[in-house]
């Protein structure tokens, strides 16, 4: 397991907004709760007002659902650019999930996804991460808080 420190997390957010600012995304809807902490970090250095989020559930405490939830629903219909953002690309299923889902209901936006951590084995790769994990992750918004 691997501490995540809000220092690491400073550092990486700036490197992070650096690598999407050339996309210019006028949305960014985070994936809760992974996603909350960083989509906010973002939209303040991106200056991006409209943040957004939907929910997921694909894990129940550290068991592995059947299959992904997706809670709540985001209004997009005057942007064309939306970037999706969640702390880690694990499995990958749920931003699979969750971009296809996107995709699918929105059509003529261009969405793209970033993540502050990536699996080599996850089954999709985020447009923009910044690390490689290579064990489980500990946030210091799951530990220092408690």
């Amino acid at each position: 397991m691997k501490y995540y420190s809000y220092e690491n997390f400073k550092d990486d957010t700036k490197k992070l907004n650096e690598k999407v600012k050339e996309f210019k995304p006028q949305t960014i809807i985070a994936i809760a709760r992974g996603g909350l902490t960083l989509s906010h970090v973002m939209a303040e250095g991106l200056d991006i007002r409209d943040v957004q989020s939907i929910r997921t559930e694909l894990y129940d405490n550290v068991i592995k659902r059947d299959e992904l939830s997706i809670f709540g629903e985001c209004k997009l219909s005057k942007v064309t650019r939306v970037l999706v953002v969640d702390d880690i690309s694990d499995s990958g299923e749920t931003l699979k999930l969750v971009m296809n889902d996107l995709i699918k209901k929105n059509t003529g936006i261009e969405f793209k996804s970033a993540t502050l951590f990536y699996k080599a084995t996850s089954i999709y790769e985020p447009d923009f991460w910044i690390n490689e994990a290579t064990e489980w992750i500990e946030f210091f918004w799951e530990k220092d808080f408690k």
